[in-house]
């Protein structure tokens, strides 16, 4: 490949001189090309990249709202179900409520008829309680003593067993296995 602008070789050196100046094109020539192979190869995997990149930039922004939506969900659901709860508890109270008023109605009743009304309300009560699952927590005397149930108020010497209930002086209460009130109790002394 010789260029017809340049100079024609007169000398074997100039021959030498002309064949070099070829080969360094050329080798110039396959140098650029492969560089320019390099580039576009290069300019592609950036291209895919910067694909991919959007793909999960977006597959991470769904999925930054998506939990927030199940976060909202979630907190919309307990609120609800704590209300609904007071709802649930309240409604159970209305009938105690409903018996108090009936007996405060009565003008002329015997202290017989109080009792036994306070007892059905007492029964009433009692009744509302265990279905919104608030349990009495009232030991029988012999009882392991439980200090996370009972709460010891004096020690006294006893026949039972020591670190025994000996007596119930206030029961206590639970809700779904946790301790709203612990039940006070005298406790057997040591022998």
């Amino acid at each position: 490949m010789s260029d017809p602008n340049l100079p024609q070789p007169q000398s074997q050196q100039d021959q030498h001189i002309a064949q070099d100046y070829q080969s360094t094109e050329e080798m110039v020539a396959a140098q650029a090309a492969q560089e320019g192979d390099l580039l576009s190869r290069t300019q592609a995997d950036l291209t895919l990249l910067q694909a991919k990149s959007a793909e999960l930039a977006d597959q991470y922004l769904r999925a930054k709202a998506e939990a927030e939506n199940a976060r909202r969900r979630a907190e919309d659901e307990i609120s609800k179900a704590r209300k609904f709860a007071v709802e649930s508890f309240a409604e159970s109270m209305l009938p105690v409520v409903d018996s108090l008023e009936a007996g405060l109605v009565l003008k002329d009743a015997t202290p017989e008829q109080i009792r036994e009304g306070a007892h059905a309300t007492l029964r009433q009560l009692s009744a509302a309680l265990e279905r919104n699952k608030v349990i009495a927590i009232d030991p029988a005397p012999g009882t392991k003593f439980d200090p996370h149930q009972h709460q010891a108020i004096t020690v006294v010497p006893s026949e039972l067993e020591s670190n025994t209930v000996v007596n119930v002086l206030q029961k206590g209460y639970s809700i779904s296995d946790r301790v709203l009130r612990p039940a006070l109790v005298t406790v057997a002394a040591p022998k």
